[in-house]
């Protein structure tokens, strides 16, 4: 008998036939879900501040108590930043398909990991989004429906934070609190310092510094920052990050001044981790080193902050400092190194499932 085969117990037997207009129970399969932080709908105005709003009321984004943040959330900064940030994705949106890379790349990932799993017939692979669409309430009630009992969720963040991994989990659970008959539930855990993670970022580098005219001094890691409170409150994901930092750093036979480690993409004005991305970059320029790359190790597939705050921002405050060369390179996303990374961690994590 295979698993996708409905299992009819003696005391199902016993209950006689199903009432009239009783769906059957569809039983047996395993969704594999990909859950990314999100995306907008579009660059308009609309569409951000739905994107804005959903993503800046998390209170495990923001855990300022609602009285002191919703005022300011919504009188301040949802009457500014949707525009402005609107600008910041069009420069990078993927317009043959009108979304943002994120959701391109994410939906690759997806894709190719369907074919990677064409061996295991029961599993049914999907991709969501934390804020935005396709939503992960959405997708989780598509594989309840298609027959799933079993989810394997996967928050493509390679170190945990409560901010991200956590909030992921939250919402999945969410969904299910409104099921009938919820799937049970498992969660990729972070894999910051995984073997096979930090050897496909180490070939990802080797593979994108070979096409370079120049060599760069320095490398820079760069991280999503989180505020330095979450971390004082005992979130691992500044240890997750140096962790993967260093491990790279050895895999790549470079020493602490070949490969550092910063933070980007903070906001609002109490600290966040550091040292910060665009000071570090400024300081080197100033310094005199006029040749870095920098790589994004915490991000899954290349976004707004990766693409614009990288690509663009960075590039410029390194060249208006006094810099020459600069080099981006880009996130693991749907490469053959990035897909060996999913597929061994899923294969992992459904053991005894599949």
């Amino acid at each position: 008998m295979s698993l996708s085969t409905p299992v009819v117990t003696e005391a199902a037997k016993a209950a006689g036939p199903l009432p009239a207009g009783h769906p059957p129970v569809k039983a047996g399969k395993i969704g594999v879900v990909l859950v990314n932080l999100g995306t907008p709908d579009g660059t308009d105005f609309k569409p951000m501040w739905r994107y804005l709003r959903e993503f800046l009321s998390d209170p495990r984004v923001i855990e300022l108590n609602k009285a002191v943040w919703y005022p300011i959330l919504y009188g301040l900064v949802l009457t500014t930043r949707p525009k402005k940030s609107g600008a910041n994705y069009a420069r990078i949106w993927n317009q043959e398909k009108n979304e943002s890379p994120l959701r391109t790349y994410t939906r690759a990932q997806s894709e190719k990991l369907a074919g990677a799993l064409s061996d295991l017939p029961n599993v049914v692979v999907a991709w969501a989004m934390r804020y935005g669409n396709p939503s992960t309430a959405s997708v989780a009630e598509r594989l309840a429906a298609q027959g799933c009992d079993r989810i394997l969720s996967f928050p493509l963040y390679p170190q945990y934070s409560a901010t991200t991994t956590a909030t992921a989990n939250d919402q999945l659970f969410r969904a299910l609190m409104k099921m009938r008959a919820a799937p049970a539930v498992r969660s990729v855990p972070p894999y910051y310092d995984e073997p096979v993670y930090i050897e496909a970022l180490a070939s990802s580098i080797e593979r994108h510094l070979a096409t370079l005219d120049f060599e760069p001094e320095m490398v820079i890691a760069s991280y999503h920052g989180i505020p330095k409170p979450y971390f004082e409150k005992g979130d691992p994901y500044h240890c997750h990050c140096l962790k993967t930092t260093r491990l790279l750093r050895d895999r790549l036979g470079w020493d602490q001044n070949k490969l550092i480690t910063t933070f980007q993409s903070r906001f609002g004005a109490q600290e966040w981790l550091q040292p910060y991305t665009d000071k570090t970059v400024e300081k080197l320029a100033r310094d005199g080193v006029k040749s870095i790359a920098i790589v994004n190790p915490g991000f899954s597939v290349d976004c707004i902050e990766t693409l614009d705050e990288i690509g663009r921002e960075a590039a410029e405050t390194f060249h208006h400092a006094g810099g020459e060369n600069f080099a981006h390179i880009p996130c693991l996303n749907d490469s053959a190194e990035g897909m060996a990374v999913i597929e061994a961690m899923v294969r992992r994590e459904l053991s005894g499932w599949a």
